[in-house]
């Protein structure tokens, strides 16, 4: 996969996808900067890094990407010396009619889901265009298709898929990729972040076997597969891309 040595972010690994990505990374010999708000978790994540690669070199950054994107690129930088892959994951959802939404979730979402990766992508593109390295967003299935009482998540992540493309095409001539992963529903704990209750939960994957052509919902492991793919070389001609990682539910319509 060509990523020994190589120096790479990954935003939201505190939990869920970003902690299997950062990782995965650090197994196939990657230096790492993990990125959350919960310094708890991060030691987490760094500890599951260390145990699948002791010898893994890892920089936890407890920040908030909303605020301190450039805190984040300049501290890894100033680390590691380089950078050659941005993994924008870190993302937040809520539920909403749009007769119940108010001004403030919408401005959260955005700010967290696209405003931030927005960001992150321009004080990075320096760095990524010195080692011709590459970004990766994780989007979802929710930029992709269209659902009801999550209008703000859908938009944000739509519009991230539209970013993703508009930066491939800049970045371009730089040789600098940008990719981008749509998750379907994977088992993480960011359903229950959203009010879900246990048993709510439960009842929502034995549903989502029928939503999903595969039947079945996916793991974190499989979007980090995902990740891994489009940051290696293995990639090498693939940007602007959007790869759904959903067990077919894109390709799925209501009959």
């Amino acid at each position: 996969m060509s990523l020994a040595g190589k120096v790479v972010i990954v935003t939201g690994a505190s939990s869920g996808i970003g902690a299997t990505t950062a990782e995965a990374f650090a197994q196939h010999g990657a230096k790492v900067a993990i990125v959350g708000r919960n310094e708890t978790n991060l030691k987490a994540t760094e500890a599951a890094c260390k145990a699948v690669n002791a010898k893994a070199e890892i920089l936890p950054i407890t920040a908030d990407v909303s605020v301190d994107a450039e805190r984040i690129i300049k501290q890894t930088v100033a680390k590691f010396g380089q950078l050659d892959v941005l993994v924008n994951n870190a993302g937040i959802a809520t539920t909403g009619h749009i007769l119940d939404i108010d001004v403030d979730q919408f401005d959260k979402i955005l700010n967290t889901n696209l405003r931030a990766v927005f960001l992150l992508t321009k004080f990075a593109a320096p760095h990524l265009i010195k080692t011709q390295g590459n970004i990766v967003n994780v989007s979802s299935i929710a930029g992709l298709r269209s659902f009801p009482n999550v209008s703000v998540y859908c938009t944000s992540k739509a519009a991230l898929d539209q970013f993703t493309r508009c930066i491939a095409l800049d970045l371009a001539p730089h040789n600098v990729r940008v990719n981008a992963v749509n998750p379907g529903v994977i088992i993480t704990d960011i359903h229950k972040r959203m009010g879900m209750s246990a048993e709510e939960y439960e009842k929502y994957l034995e549903h989502c076997k029928t939503t999903h052509a595969l039947g079945r919902v996916g793991y974190t492991k499989e979007v980090a597969d995902g990740i891994i793919f489009l940051a290696s070389n293995t990639s090498s001609f693939i940007t602007g891309a959007t790869l759904p990682i959903d067990g077919g539910k894109h390709a799925m319509c209501p009959r």
